[in-house]
């Protein structure tokens, strides 16, 4: 599919027709006997006359610039449908034939700047059998017409319990409920969620609560082709498998300074730590997850807008995991041990021992929780992984098909 972003092309609004000669008209006279691209014999038993056979397509033969959301469809008259294959060079399009032979409807969408081949191949109330032939060309699209979507987590990865399901696409979609309608997750053991569009680059899937622990997770953004409005279509369809490992919830008061960590409900260790200095620093209450980890990072505060007499360059911080895009983390801080546990002296991340922060780090995945309790700065939804942060009520409201 990426091949043929490199095409340019003209969307052209093609009629519903028929493909003549090859494939016979119902609104045509093709179907008269003797007629011109007819199927009925020329002088035909007065006796045991056969009635004509029509093959009706929803592509004209030849037509150009048909559209890549356009339904392939074809119906048969006078005789049943044996098989249809719609191909190009490299792929052939699926479909379903009805059960009485009636008709045949593709299930699969069109490519764009495509050269099609369709063949049908029917059978006549008398048995004998008759194949049609006809080609088309899909139009065009540029690199801006089209829009990819990226899936996060990886496919395979093993992620933690509150790891939403994020589509980013490059392109805006406009159409939000087209796309919508077309993006399933599913899971083993089925659990409730719904989609939350943050932009139109942005949408998130979450469960109503908590992953299980051990759940397996299939996401299938089946948007090829799919209009995403003003003139913009799916350039690719998405499909993955991710785990969902063990229930790692890390509660963090900032008011007591310290911080438990449990997995699958078990209390495993309690932490000491610090976290931001109020009110200048303070650190957001609400539920955070993880987002990256890094064994060492260098940590610059003009990066996130602290100069002056406050600023910092730290290279090499250890055992870093980031929770917020604005610069929250948890990491090594053996510059404030002396405080980890009794005040908070950081510029808003959660600081504590090199031990406990290898530790930590050791154990923990994208996707784990962090609960903080005990300040006045809300967490917010795209602030980071902030799905947690609205009541599944309010959550799915941001679905476009709500």
């Amino acid at each position: 599919m990426s091949d043929s972003r490199l095409l340019l092309r003209a969307a052209t609004f093609v009629t519903v027709g028929a493909l003549s000669l090859t494939l016979a008209a119902c609104n045509t006279d093709d179907a008269v006997p003797g007629a011109a691209g007819s199927d009925e014999p020329s002088s035909a038993s007065p006796s045991e006359p056969v009635p004509a056979l029509r093959l009706t397509t929803s592509i004209k033969k030849g037509a150009q610039d048909v559209p890549v959301d356009h339904a392939v469809s074809v119906s048969a008259q006078g005789g049943t449908i044996d098989a249809v294959k719609v191909s190009s060079s490299g792929a052939t399009l699926a479909g379903e034939l009805a059960s009485d032979g009636s008709s045949w409807t593709a299930t699969d969408r069109l490519e764009p700047g495509t050269s099609y081949t369709m063949t049908a191949t029917a059978e006549k109330t008398d048995g004998s059998k008759v194949t049609r032939t006809a080609n088309f060309h899909t139009q065009a699209l540029t690199l801006d017409q089209q829009t990819y979507p990226s899936v996060a987590p990886l496919a395979g990865e093993t992620v933690g319990v509150g790891m939403p399901v994020i589509v980013t696409f490059d392109v805006p979609v406009t159409d939000k409920a087209a796309f919508e309608k077309h993006m399933t997750v599913t899971s083993k053991p089925a659990q409730p969620g719904a989609w939350h569009w943050l932009s139109s680059t942005e949408a998130h899937w979450r469960p109503k609560s908590y992953w299980k622990a051990d759940t397996d997770v299939h996401v299938d953004v089946d948007v090829n082709s799919v209009p995403a409005g003003n003139g913009i279509y799916g350039q690719e369809s998405r499909e993955l498998n991710f785990h969902v490992g063990d229930a790692h919830v890390y509660r963090v008061n900032m008011v007591s300074h310290q911080m438990k960590v449990f997995s699958n409900g078990k209390l495993l260790r309690t932490i000491p730590i610090t976290t931001g200095q109020q009110p200048t620093y303070t650190t957001r209450s609400g539920t955070k997850v993880i987002i990256e980890k890094f064994a060492s990072k260098d940590m610059n505060s003009e990066t996130v807008g602290i100069t002056g007499a406050d600023a910092y360059n730290i290279e090499g911080v250890q055992w870093a995991m980031r929770l917020t895009y604005s610069g929250e983390f948890i990491h090594a801080a053996p510059w404030s041990v002396g405080s980890q546990g009794y005040a908070n002296v950081s510029h808003g991340c959660t600081g504590m021992s090199t031990a406990n922060a290898a530790w930590l780090y050791a154990m923990s995945r994208r996707g784990d929780v962090v609960e903080y309790t005990g300040s006045d700065k809300p967490m917010t939804l795209d602030n980071g992984y902030g799905d947690w942060n609205e009541s599944f009520k309010q959550y799915e409201q941001g679905s476009a098909l709500s």
